[in-house]
């Protein structure tokens, strides 16, 4: 054999030998988990799709946690010298925080959906709140502060239906819990004041049965006003015979006090006088004995009790009148009419009429039913 051939023989086995020891050498060093990183990475940006950062933040918090503790264990290891490194801790954490990041998937799945359901539920329930509201206070007369909480929750409540159409439902959540405190509050305290109203219901009843027992006697007209449920009642021989829609005093709730507070007053009067079209600026009137002397007296003592100052007025003109069909309570305390209504009762009561006006013919747990 040639030196040449030796040559090249020895050559080769030199680089066989050298890449043998060079695939050993690389082979002992410890590769970095770069699968169970990639899977943690899409695990976590999963996870984000599906909202855990906004509907399991416990748990999302805690995935990422765990997946920036492998970056960190990761670039600790690269620091260190080639073959000492160990990338057991960047395995262990990846693999937990897959672990969380699934774990926040479902429960983020999972809460939105009690969520959009919780808030349906609300959102029906103050609806039908919503509707009672409107049927018991529409034209009750709330403080002002109490009407604006209450346009106020109706407009938060919207707010959340919007919300919860777009899935928005932390949006949709916060909203409805506001719009829940505003109206749930703005209703109790408009019970309270109506039931503290109707504690007066018993000597209504009394008032009404007695006005309807003279009209039986006397055979005669008798007219009963209904505050709460604004009708005019005309009763003759102890029988309803008209029946119509009426508007009242801005502030008709309670007993007329003062003048000037708009409040309709409530007791038994009587017609004293009957105003024709040209006597009135309501078209036609008929004025009722208020004050009466149970009034005048009752404003004689709250005044000597304080209640009412000395400098105070007795209020008057207290009639039932024409110019009514607005749809609102906009009388100075007055009973309105449309004008062809007043044309009916103007013909058939005379002066000395009897009229009883009372907060309400029925009590508050029939007022509740209707």
């Amino acid at each position: 054999m040639s030196s040449i051939w030796k040559k090249i023989l020895i050559f080769t086995a030199i680089a066989g030998l050298l890449t043998l020891i060079i695939f050993f050498i690389f082979r002992l060093v410890p590769s970095p988990p770069l699968n169970e990183i990639k899977y943690a990475q899409a695990t976590l940006s999963l996870a984000r799709k599906n909202m855990a950062d906004k509907y399991s933040k416990k748990y999302y918090r805690e995935a990422v946690a765990l997946y920036d503790s492998a970056m960190i264990s990761w670039k600790k290891e690269n620091e260190r010298f080639i073959y000492s490194r160990n990338y057991d801790k960047v395995r262990k954490f990846s693999e937990l925080s897959v672990k969380k990041a699934n774990q926040a998937s479902v429960n983020s799945k999972n809460s939105s959906a009690n969520l959009r359901t919780g808030i349906k539920k609300k959102i029906t329930t103050l609806n039908n709140l919503v509707i009672d509201i409107n049927d018991l206070f529409k034209r009750y007369p709330l403080t002002t502060e109490t009407r604006n909480r209450i346009s106020k929750g109706k407009f938060l409540l919207r707010e959340s239906e919007i919300a919860w159409d777009k899935d928005q439902f932390l949006q949709a959540d916060k909203k409805i819990t506001e719009a829940e405190y505003l109206l749930t509050t703005s209703y109790e305290n408009g019970y309270e004041n109506l039931k503290s109203y109707f504690r007066s219901y018993p000597e209504w009843k009394k008032w009404a049965e007695n006005a309807i027992a003279e009209s039986r006697e006397t055979q005669d007209y008798s007219i009963i006003v209904d505050k709460y449920s604004r009708k005019v009642l005309v009763y003759l021989n102890g029988t309803k015979k008209y029946e119509y829609s009426a508007e009242l005093g801005k502030n008709w709730v309670g007993d007329k006090r003062v003048r000037g507070d708009k409040a309709t007053p409530e007791g038994r009067y009587t017609i004293t006088r009957k105003f024709e079209r040209n006597k009135t600026k309501y078209y036609k009137a008929l004025l009722l004995n208020y004050p009466n002397d149970e009034d005048t007296a009752k404003f004689i003592a709250d005044i000597a009790r304080g209640s009412l100052p000395r400098s105070a007025k007795i209020g008057g003109m207290i009639e039932i009148h024409g110019n009514g069909g607005k749809g609102v309570d906009w009388t100075e305390g007055c009973i309105a009419l449309t004008d062809r209504e007043m044309d009916i009762i103007f013909k058939i009561v005379k002066v000395g009429t009897p009229v009883t006006i009372v907060g309400s013919m029925y009590d508050l747990s029939h007022v509740l039913k209707r």
